[in-house]
């Protein structure tokens, strides 16, 4: 049981016909993943090397998880695209991942072409062929636990996403944990909320697949659609829920679950963000039985490291632990001097070895060196780390809860941002001298001084070329000159004193 095809298969042999994966309009058995997903692979062999990183331009669904396993039966590893992300944005996740081809859907060609002259090959077509088992033999025993099974990609400070590579062990590694710790068995419906760009939708994917639970796979539209969203929930008797806070508080102010309560949700973990605690409070008075799980970990660590099962209630304001470590994983806090921190009321920045520890980024050696690194506190042999560059604290009862971060990272909307990534993106647009974006951890929005003459709405508009909505700067602040410090550098604590003066105005 080395890859994530050895779970599948084993699986496929005890659940056969059992429905693995089901969206609005379609579902597919367990055996039947298995034999599309290895047509899909012999038709991919004919075009891609093992080791090639195929990306997927499609709409999440049942037939996008076929062309995922596909990949993965042809040797490689897939990096989905998210669809609703500028062209530009696309194009320079294609140039980084040097895949020869991208695969989509009839739906999408059209759209693919304006992107890139890559060669498209059509999904529908793919699973027209037929399967070469001689092929697949090959492209199987040449198949390694390190070989990369997905390419997520998060914020980049020089304005280019990074591409985070994880392999068949970081994910095999984690999910046999996290299926273990929270009793995810064959009778589980998970809900997938989650992009799968975004890597909470992993935690759904493979719990299904390692465990023969079904995962049903709800449409981006419904966040946006309280009525049909509550149906889903409840016509479709979901139980584990494992979404981004941001999802979760959209139950809660929209009062999806107010008219039909899915009685069947036993567990609901949460991650990406800090959850608000009156929204917390408002899901356990709807859903008092359930298990509320608090998740922690970047994609850098395959998915989570750390859980804190919901055990006192909380006051507004107070600040949720992020638990324990799950099993086999490293976690420990340095302080700037790189010494361990232990005390209460210590602040230190989190770091994590063991084979949850990614690959690194694809391409990219420095910022990999940087952040994937030998542990300092090891000087007897070779040590993998991760610095998440999450600052956090040690509360009076020696429970650790996130602080702030380290560098010019930020946590908004449930994704990772590079502050210079947007500031790199403003300065690009015509009227726009210097900019400096600021976050407020307070209200959760992305503040922007800039100096020039462009206006906020020509600016919004230049940053949607470049940009997805999330990275869109929420309030912007003209500055004459930006303020400069000892060290030449703009001065963000001056631009902040600044911004509270005028708001007090």
């Amino acid at each position: 049981m080395k890859t994530v095809l050895d779970y599948l298969e084993k699986t496929g042999k005890e659940y056969p016909d059992k429905a693995a994966f089901a969206d609005v309009t379609s579902e597919i058995s367990f055996s039947e993943l298995i034999q599309e997903g290895r047509i899909v692979g012999t038709a991919l062999a004919k075009y891609v090397a093992g080791g090639t990183v195929v990306p997927f331009y499609m709409d999440k669904s049942t037939v996008t998880i076929t062309g995922f396993i596909g990949a993965v039966y042809a040797g490689c590893a897939y990096s989905q695209i998210n669809l609703r992300h500028p062209a530009a944005r696309i194009a320079a996740m294609l140039e980084l991942l040097q895949s020869p081809v991208v695969v989509t859907d009839r739906e999408h060609v059209g759209e693919l072409e304006k992107i890139t002259d890559r060669e498209i090959l059509v999904i529908e077509d793919l699973l027209g062929g037929k399967e070469d088992t001689e092929v697949l033999a090959a492209r199987r025993n040449a198949l390694a636990d390190t070989d990369p099974l997905y390419v997520n990609f998060t914020s980049g400070s020089t304005g280019t996403p990074k591409g985070v590579v994880v392999c068949h062990k970081n994910v095999v590694d984690f999910i046999s944990e996290f299926t273990e710790v929270f009793s995810i068995r064959e009778n589980d419906v998970l809900a997938n909320q989650a992009p799968f760009d975004f890597d909470v939708s992993v935690k759904d994917i493979y719990s299904g697949i390692f465990t023969g639970a079904r995962v049903e796979i709800i449409p981006t539209e419904y966040f946006v659609q309280p009525l049909k969203l509550g149906d889903f929930l409840y016509d479709r008797d979901v139980t584990v829920l494992v979404w981004a806070v941001s999802a979760l508080c959209f139950l809660t102010t929209m009062r999806v679950l107010a008219y039909k309560k899915p009685e069947h949700i036993r567990a609901i973990m949460f991650s990406g963000e800090v959850m608000p605690i009156k929204h917390l409070k408002k899901l356990q008075e709807i859903l008092p039985d359930a298990m509320y799980v608090n998740l922690y970990g970047p994609t850098e660590i395959t998915c989570n490291c750390t859980y804190y099962i919901l055990d006192r209630e909380f006051a507004d304001g107070d600040a949720m632990p992020i638990g324990i470590p799950f099993r086999n994983r490293k976690v420990f806090l340095l302080d700037e001097q790189d010494k361990e921190v232990t005390e209460p009321m210590g602040v230190g920045e989190l770091c994590v070895s063991g084979s949850c520890v990614a690959l690194g980024y694809l391409r990219n050696p420095d910022k990999t060196r940087e952040v994937f690194c030998q542990n300092p506190l090891n000087d007897r042999w070779d040590e993998r780390i991760y610095r998440t560059g999450d600052l956090i604290r040690i509360n009076e009862n020696g429970e650790m809860v996130y602080f702030s971060r380290k560098d010019f990272q930020i946590k908004h909307l449930g994704h990772r941002i590079e502050l210079t990534e947007i500031d790199i993106a403003l300065q690009a647009v015509p009227g726009v001298d210097r900019a400096c974006c600021q976050y407020l951890h307070k209200n959760g929005k992305i503040l922007a001084f800039i100096s020039g003459t462009a206006a906020r709405e020509e600016i919004n508009a230049e940053l949607r070329k470049t940009l997805p909505d999330y990275m869109i700067p929420n309030i912007y602040m003209t500055v004459e000159r930006m303020p400069i410090n000892k060290n030449g550098k703009i001065d963000r604590q001056a631009l902040m004193t600044l911004y509270e003066t005028e708001k007090r105005k």
